[in-house]
């Protein structure tokens, strides 16, 4: 893999301007605070690549990927665009050799991650995840408290994301198109569990409730199910359970909650985190905890920090499969009515 030698000769270029958001100029700040140089952008919206003009003026505008890649000389590419096409646009920049980071989630199929990997590794390339929030404050909590045994051994870990609420009139909602209703919130969900369960995935069970909100979407039929879950059993003995609703009208308190052999952890939206603990003769304790500040940055920065001085990759392609493969895997589970074994490559 070729090295840099310093971060200003990695020139970025973004595929996907588009307003939601404002992704595009969030993710050209965070290379650039990483030292990377902004150098196109790709954008089927010419209103949009107006905008990028006037946010970075000077920057190489470009109708699509192809162009970008023939007449730039961009080094890494990040994927901002619908779900549906991060397989085939980063397979197209792979294949000319270039870096590519592809915004969550990295694909909507295992097939899809596995030849995007292959094509990495047979180009020398990086493949990562734009997994930001692998450094959100609370998880990051979670990670130094459970891993130093404040809870024992992790037995279960608890996801969820629900709500009472109509699905909104735009590609998210799709399910051909976003993955279904567990693929947005829930790779997120599932990357901090897999943080906390540091065990090979067995096999993973789906299931899925649609029809309530089918048809009063722009989407209709096509709209994501009304309610996902996934259960997925780990080699160790742990399990985690992902559950994101759109017909919960009584959600409950946390995003996650952790059950130990020694206590409980709640991660919540509060900005702390919580650990229940109950000692032999059933007192019980509750403690709040202060979560550290986040450290999203840390993302481009790390990147970086791998193309000029060869530290480790923290969000590699094998790492952002594992989220994908789990929720393939339970769609999958969910048409066939069974659980589905885990496949390593």
């Amino acid at each position: 893999m070729k090295r840099y030698k310093n971060p200003g000769e990695i020139k970025v270029g973004v595929v996907g301007y588009g307003g939601a958001f404002n992704m595009g100029k969030a993710h050209f700040a965070e290379m650039q605070r990483a030292g990377m140089t902004p150098v196109a952008v790709a954008e089927i919206d010419p209103a949009r690549l107006e905008a990028a003009s006037k946010d970075f003026p000077g920057i190489g505008t470009f109708k699509d990927l192809p162009t970008m890649l023939k007449k730039s000389d961009v080094d890494l590419v990040t994927l901002i665009t619908p779900h549906n096409t991060h397989a085939k646009l980063a397979l197209q920049a792979l294949a000319a050799g270039k870096h590519v980071v592809c915004e969550k989630p990295l694909a909507i199929t295992t097939a899809e991650c596995d030849a995007m990997i292959a094509m990495a590794k047979k180009k020398s390339v990086v493949l990562s995840t734009y997994h930001n929030r692998h450094w959100d404050g609370w998880i990051l909590g979670a990670v130094k408290h459970i891993g130093g045994g404040m809870i024992g051994d992790v037995v279960r870990v608890e996801a969820r994301m629900c709500g009472y609420n109509k699905p909104g009139d735009w590609w998210r909602s799709s399910r051909t198109i976003s993955g279904g209703v567990l693929y947005d919130w829930g790779v997120h969900l599932l990357e901090y569990g897999l943080q906390l369960i540091d065990s090979d995935i067995v096999e993973v069970s789906g299931f899925a409730k649609s029809g309530f909100w089918a048809n009063q979407t722009a989407w209709g039929k096509d709209t994501n199910e009304d309610e996902g879950q996934a259960i997925v059993r780990f080699r160790n003995g742990a399990f985690m359970s992902l559950l994101v609703s759109n017909i919960d009208s009584n959600p409950r308190r946390g995003m996650l909650d952790v059950t130990g052999t020694k206590g409980s952890y709640i991660i919540t939206w509060e900005g702390y985190n919580e650990c229940i603990q109950k000692d032999k003769h059933g007192n019980v304790t509750s403690t709040k905890l202060v979560n550290p500040p986040g450290e999203g940055h840390k993302f481009y920065q790390n990147v970086a920090d791998h193309l000029v001085k060869g530290e480790k990759l923290i969000i590699t392609g094998e790492w952002s499969r594992r989220p994908i493969h789990i929720l393939d895997l339970a769609c999958r589970s969910y048409k066939k009515g069974a659980a589905i074994k885990a496949k390593y490559k």
